[in-house]
């Protein structure tokens, strides 16, 4: 049995072994016993993750696939432990699914290769969730993953970019072309890595925090001071040079501080 890529569904599979091996070997194994691996397909992933001391949880939202893990993929892996205790399958949309509830409350790392359409969606379903996800590797467009590892100062560097290094650290590990898929994706993929930091609350609030960056980057071209207009701002919090930047100067530590001063100038707002 074989599984057919469906273009509705994002679907490229990874052909290539030793790149499968490298995106499973990206993972510390540091502070989880469980990993959920988000879009498995044929499994050419969940084969290297299924060698680690590591619980695997693979959630499919195709029917095929789930049915390919369910009946081939064990017949196929006899020397792997597919038993229910190792390997579970759920056959559900992330991003619908209730993160805790899966997991009783446990610390789950995520990892895939992520369907291009909704990978950003992905990785701010994983920030909602930060409290059980101490860490999070997986492939995305080259793009995407270079703008959430970017730092201050790159024209790429944006709203994903400061909401996911606000809780993680992240670091874009390599590029993989196109030439390893079935079907060939038009595009490189990237592979990073993002690692919980050990303080991951804001000491500002978290709301206000993430709307201050989005209303930002959303006139990423106008000074601050233009681009928060609908903040209210006094005439005096203006003249702080802050608001003489642009949001891609930012660091998301002046982020923070930025929203600390919004909140100061007009408390009863926020």
């Amino acid at each position: 049995m074989t599984v057919r890529a469906k273009k509705h569904l994002g679907q490229h599979f990874l052909t290539d072994e030793n790149i499968a091996k490298k995106i499973a070997d990206s993972l510390t194994e540091k502070g989880y016993d469980n990993v959920l691996e988000i879009g498995p397909g044929m499994g050419v992933l969940t084969k290297y993750l299924l060698e680690k001391e590591l619980k695997v949880t693979v959630m499919e939202l195709d029917s095929e696939s789930v049915a390919y893990l369910q009946e081939t993929f064990p017949v196929e892996h006899l020397k792997l432990n597919t038993s229910k205790e190792k390997f579970t399958i759920i056959e559900d949309d992330f991003l619908k699914k209730n993160f805790t509830e899966t997991f009783n409350n446990q610390q789950v790392a995520i990892i895939g290769n992520f369907p291009y359409n909704i990978s950003s969606q992905i990785v701010f379903k994983a920030i909602e969730n930060r409290a059980y996800v101490p860490e999070f590797s997986g492939m995305f467009q080259k793009e995407v993953a270079q703008r959430i590892a970017e730092k201050e100062g790159s024209k790429t560097y944006g709203i994903l970019s400061v909401l996911t290094q606000a809780f993680y650290d992240a670091e874009y590990l390599f590029t993989v072309p196109p030439s390893v898929f079935n079907p060939p994706p038009k595009v490189d993929s990237g592979v990073i890595r993002l690692i919980r930091k050990e303080n991951y609350t804001l000491p500002v609030n978290e709301k206000l925090f993430f709307r201050v960056v989005k209303t930002a980057f959303n006139q990423r071209r106008k000074m601050l001071r233009s681009s928060l207009k609908s903040f209210n701002l006094s005439d005096s919090l203006k003249e702080d040079p802050i608001f003489a930047l642009r949001p891609e100067q930012l660091s998301v530590q002046r982020f923070i501080e930025l929203t600390q001063k919004i909140a100061q100038d007009n408390d009863s707002s926020f």
